[in-house]
């Protein structure tokens, strides 16, 4: 089966982008796509080379990345409920950009939102990084818990702090999530880094698979377990950050997508990394077109609603099945 895995994922989420494209409030037809893509200037091409092109690719890199970092935090912690926020990225990104849309340079610039988010993600894991220098995994765990929780003060006091109640309604629509009215800019602030991230993400595979036997046997076998911490902490931190920065808070899908290909994979933590990365890109961009079909009050579901929505009891169950099958 894990032959076939990979190919099978990529092959799901090409028909899931190709869905994509199609569905919204305006239908569209495959002709009528494939003409688009051709260059002719119709109200056609707008809507799929302005409107759900770039929405396509930052799913695919923000549910990418997301899953990718699930995976590699899972190994490189031993711990089946790793996930990005762990470490106080997405808290951090969240502080970010709740900072820009309170001091009003949101207003300012589209980018202003995204740029201090990823700032906020940089910062908070360079703190955590500090704060677990030396201390091992579970000094790593409990400096990024620390980290999340004060970002998550931080947030909660602009909230309670807002001047208006636009700006806390701003706040709290970015703080749920969402790929609505989202350009090529966006891609071109957060692709770089995301490929940077997973590109450092990637390179813990071999390093990963040794630390399946533990931190001391990992290093008998001559890896560098400090160096293989700061790959995956630096990748989380670009990767997961500048999704985040444009993408809102998503959570769950580093959690789910490794669980979901493990079992296919081998249970190999190398081997798990790129079919958690494929999974990833395609639970969001599902989740994504559902958003633009579900509407039920009006205004379109958010994007991290219904993910969390899923992922909420897929984690119930993990923790129960964590429970079931602990020595």
């Amino acid at each position: 089966m894990s032959r076939w895995l990979v190919p099978a994922l990529v092959i799901l989420l090409a028909i899931a982008s190709t869905a994509s494209l199609l569905a919204g409030t305006v239908w569209l037809r495959p002709h009528e796509v494939l003409a688009a893509l051709g260059g002719v200037p119709t109200l056609t091409s707008l809507i799929v080379t302005e409107i759900r092109a770039p929405r396509i690719v930052l799913a695919i890199l923000t549910g990418g990345i997301l899953g990718l970092s699930g995976a590699v935090l899972q190994g490189l912690l031993r711990n089946p409920l790793a996930e990005p926020g762990l470490l106080g990225v997405s808290s951090g990104a969240s502080l970010g950009a709740v900072i820009a849309i309170y001091y009003g340079f949101s207003a300012v610039s589209l980018i202003a939102t995204p740029v201090f988010a990823l700032v906020g993600a940089l910062m908070t894991a360079s703190v955590a990084l500090a704060l677990a220098r030396g201390g091992g995994t579970l000094a790593l765990i409990l400096a990024g818990a620390a980290v999340s929780s004060i970002a998550a003060a931080g947030v909660s006091l602009a909230l309670n702090l807002s001047p208006s109640p636009y700006a806390a309604y701003e706040i709290m629509t970015w703080l749920m999530g969402s790929l609505a009215d989202r350009s090529w800019d966006h891609v071109r602030l957060a692709a770089p880094l995301i490929v940077a991230g997973a590109a450092l993400l990637f390179a813990t595979g071999r390093s990963l698979d040794a630390l399946a036997l533990g931190e001391a046997q990992a290093e008998s076998l001559g890896v560098a377990v400090g160096g293989t911490r700061l790959l995956a902490l630096l990748g989380t931190a670009l990767g997961v950050g500048a999704a985040t920065a444009v993408a809102g808070a998503i959570g769950f899908v580093g959690l789910i997508a490794p669980h979901i290909v493990r079992p296919l994979a081998g249970h190999s933590p190398a081997r798990t990394l790129l079919p958690a990365t494929l999974a990833g890109a395609l639970i969001v961009v599902v989740a994504d077109t559902i958003t633009r079909l579900v509407r039920l009050t009006g205004p379109e579901l958010r994007l991290g609603v219904l993910i969390g929505a899923v992922g909420a009891p897929f984690f119930l169950w993990l923790v129960l099945h964590v429970r079931r099958t602990a020595p």
